[in-house]
């Protein structure tokens, strides 16, 4: 964990491949980001010059869930929710800049929960509540709402009994959980985490995958589950009827987020400093030499399409997430004056918006 101020805005930079910029043309999306530690929410923008990074600070953001309508960020002790309102484009400066303009909507608080990946099902956000070892949902009442636990874990309490973290949906439904032990203790996960890891079924509540180094970011893409093994820098794949998990492509960092769009792997890279936690696992003693940034690998062959690396401040990745149909995304801060005269309301009761007359200037006196 690291509390300590976010680094100056200027102190951010990256280089990528010539690769990177093509690549989300062709697919027609640009990349969210989070970093934790550096206290940011990156939009990677694919741009004339090159991969245009820009920075929005919030509170040790984590899990990220988007579409093309609406962004939720999970943060130190908060949900932030962010809606994409296209007429706000032509108010920006340069105007018509952007293709989907999101602005904040909700900030729901949840206390300290230690939020990991979250996703999307319907109208539903669901996200893994590491700190109380159990999936959960948002409602406007309570600050979270358990809805599932692992059959190990006895009961909720803010203990992060097996590091429950990652989250693969499946059919609109939460399908597969990853988790870096099986222990029902406060922190019992650390002891066993180089080789203690597990996939477990959502539905039935088995473990579907044992022995594993430290996974997170559990994927159903294409017939296929996929999991990053953090602790040996790999992007693998899993049978859930045998258990047999396999590794796909080994990778220059600890793997910790992953998306996929058309026929590319989106993974997240960390370095892991010396500070960190989790230091004490293969990777590190693979590869003292590690990345972070966001690489692009060809699901088929296993092969680098592109990268990105920052080079400066961001030293460790969380959640990548691809953004299709928005190619010039931005996001309008709280702060942002714009916010005072922009409303959304119901389509339905847009017929009954009446043309606003402009104020008389009063008199000189």
């Amino acid at each position: 964990m690291n509390d300590a101020a976010p680094p100056a805005a200027d102190a951010f930079s990256s280089v990528h491949t010539q690769s990177f910029v093509p690549l989300l043309a062709e697919l027609g999306a640009s990349l969210l980001v989070t970093t934790f530690q550096a206290g940011r929410l990156i939009l990677m923008r694919p741009t004339k010059s090159g991969i245009n990074t820009h920075f929005f600070a919030l509170p040790r953001p984590m899990g990220l869930a988007a579409d093309l309508n609406r962004i939720f960020v999970g943060a130190h002790r908060s949900v932030h929710e962010y809606r994409n309102v296209p007429a706000v484009a032509s108010r920006l400066d340069p105007p018509d800049a952007h293709d989907a303009v999101y602005l904040l909507r909700n900030v729901h608080v949840t206390g300290h929960v230690d939020i990991h990946e979250m996703a999307f099902s319907a109208s539903e956000c669901w996200y893994v509540n590491t700190l109380f070892s159990c999936l959960c949902t948002l409602d406007n009442e309570h600050s979270f709402v358990p809805r599932w636990r692992p059959r190990f874990v006895s009961g909720y309490a803010p203990e992060d009994r097996c590091h429950l973290n990652g989250l693969a949906m499946g059919d609109g439904k939460p399908r597969f959980v990853s988790a870096l032990g099986t222990t029902n203790t406060r922190e019992g996960w650390r002891e066993a985490k180089r080789a203690g890891g597990v996939v477990m079924d959502v539905e039935s509540g088995e473990i579907v995958a044992r022995g594993l180094s430290m996974p997170h970011s559990p994927r159903l893409y294409r017939g296929r589950l996929w999991v990053l093994e953090s602790g040996k820098g790999a992007l693998s794949t899993v049978d859930p009827v045998s258990g047999r998990v396999e590794t796909f492509v080994q990778l220059p960092g600890f793997t910790r987020g992953l998306d996929f769009l058309g026929g590319i792997a989106f993974v997240g890279l960390s370095q892991l400093r010396k500070s960190n936690p989790f230091t004490d696992i293969p990777l590190t003693d693979q590869n003292p030499e590690r990345a972070s940034g966001v690489w692009a690998i060809n699901i088929e062959t296993g092969a680098t399409i592109a990268f990105l690396r920052f080079s400066a401040s961001v030293e460790e990745i969380f959640a990548v997430q691809a953004l299709p149909g928005a190619l010039s995304p931005t996001i309008v801060e709280e702060h942002d004056a714009i916010l005072d005269t922009t409303w959304a309301i119901p389509d339905a009761l847009l017929r009954e918006v009446e043309a606003v007359t402009p104020a008389s200037t009063p008199p000189a006196g």
